[in-house]
């Protein structure tokens, strides 16, 4: 099983900023969060994690040895990390949704995040065939790979939503991904 684990909320999560390639770390409901996602899941085989510090924490409440993998890290929003979402003018998403090769300044396309999933996935499958393995990963690059679980294009990230902390689960069959669970939360019952 292929485990896809968003990490906890952190401030700029709470203050609704784009946070990108910005480092911040857990608030104290992040760590929660992680610690309830981690009792949840329970042994697991493998944990990988993007090398940003809210994913690197939340991989740690697993209490394994953490790998890391720079494909896992979330989309470069170039000069829009750290604004708040609303300051982005909806022309703007209205264009970006529109196109996968849209580029926000200095930042990364959808199509390039989609690549490096893609690529990082395609490696984990026989493993994950057998074994349980964890990704702590971001918004950008779960939603890429729920896609790829879907076989379809990653416009299918715009009509998708994932709460923080939550759980995707993609199994297989033959070889090919089956997306088996999508933003499940029922972990983080009770935490404020």
């Amino acid at each position: 099983m292929l485990i896809m684990l968003r990490h906890g909320r952190t401030e700029a999560n709470a203050r609704g900023l784009l946070q990108g390639r910005i480092d911040p770390p857990l608030d104290e409901l992040g760590r929660q969060q992680a610690a309830a996602a981690a009792a949840w899941l329970g042994d697991v085989d493998r944990v990988i994690a993007s090398p940003l510090q809210r994913a690197q924490e939340t991989a740690a409440a697993f209490g394994v040895q953490i790998e890391t993998d720079d494909r896992f890290i979330e989309l470069d929003y170039g000069e829009w990390e750290g604004r708040p979402v609303q300051d982005v003018p909806a022309e703007t998403w209205q264009a970006w949704r529109s196109d996968l090769d849209f580029r926000p300044p200095a930042g990364e396309t959808l199509n390039e995040l989609g690549s490096r999933v893609r690529t990082a996935l395609d490696e984990l499958v026989a493993q994950a065939e057998r074994s349980n393995v964890v990704v702590v990963s971001h918004v950008s690059p779960i939603k890429a790979s729920v896609a790829w679980a879907l076989d379809v294009t990653d416009h299918a990230t715009w009509r998708t939503r994932l709460g923080q902390a939550s759980i995707c689960q993609i199994g297989f069959n033959a070889g090919l991904p089956q997306l088996t669970e999508f933003n499940t939360t029922a972990h983080l019952a009770g935490l404020v």
